[in-house]
């Protein structure tokens, strides 16, 4: 199911912030949050996820905010490394999506994995999970942040979550797709709900 859903009166109340993006001659292996940043760009709307002051660490162990991402579309999902049904297949979904990109986005496009688990998803374990789902450093990036910037991320997408006392999480499953500042294009609800929906959000992006 296609949503595209107001953000929630929490971003009002954030300060603006210099804009920053990434950039695409970066050096070898490093993922699309972590390379040098580039000059400041016009300034953000305050729809933009990228007003978030909160901090974040990557599976190369180095922190950033969320608006070093700015510049290129991103498919954004929240999820957790020992998740063992809904999560598996919520990655499979943007693989599928980043499979069937045409050759003009395939460069543009980056994915993002934003961890529910701030006490066992560290540095060391979101790296493992890229390697065994074979993720690429040129266009995916992995984050962690601590539990409040999580909450408050969360709820910005409309992310519901809970953890229970197994520490296993029951969580809401939505692909969002953000444009190059940072606003919601597009959310997709559900599992295995076929590339389509995204694909078509991400070659409208192009347009614009």
């Amino acid at each position: 199911m296609k949503t595209k859903p107001t953000l929630l009166g929490l971003l009002m109340a954030l300060s603006l912030a210099s804009p920053l993006g990434a950039e695409d001659a970066a050096p070898a292996g490093l993922p699309p949050c972590c390379r040098k940043e580039l000059e400041p760009g016009k300034p953000m709307t305050d729809a933009s996820i990228y007003q978030l002051e909160s901090k974040w660490t990557s599976d190369v162990g180095r922190e950033i905010q969320l608006r070093v991402l700015r510049g290129k579309p991103q498919v954004l999902v929240m999820f957790y490394a020992s998740c063992q049904w809904a999560c598996p297949l919520l990655v499979h979904d943007l693989k599928q999506i980043e499979t069937a990109l045409p050759e003009k986005l395939r460069d543009e496009v980056r994915f993002v994995l934003v961890s529910f688990d701030s006490k066992r998803d560290t540095v060391e374990r979101l790296h493992a999970y890229r390697k065994m789902h074979e993720l690429s450093t040129k266009n995916w990036t992995l984050l962690r942040g601590n539990p409040d910037d999580v909450r408050e991320l969360a709820a910005v997408l409309g992310v519901n979550y809970r953890e229970d006392l197994l520490g296993q999480f029951a969580h809401s499953n939505v692909i969002t797709i953000l444009n190059r500042d940072g606003e919601i294009a597009q959310q997709n609800q559900g599992l295995n709900q076929g590339p389509e929906a995204a694909l078509e959000a991400l070659a409208k992006l192009e347009t614009k």
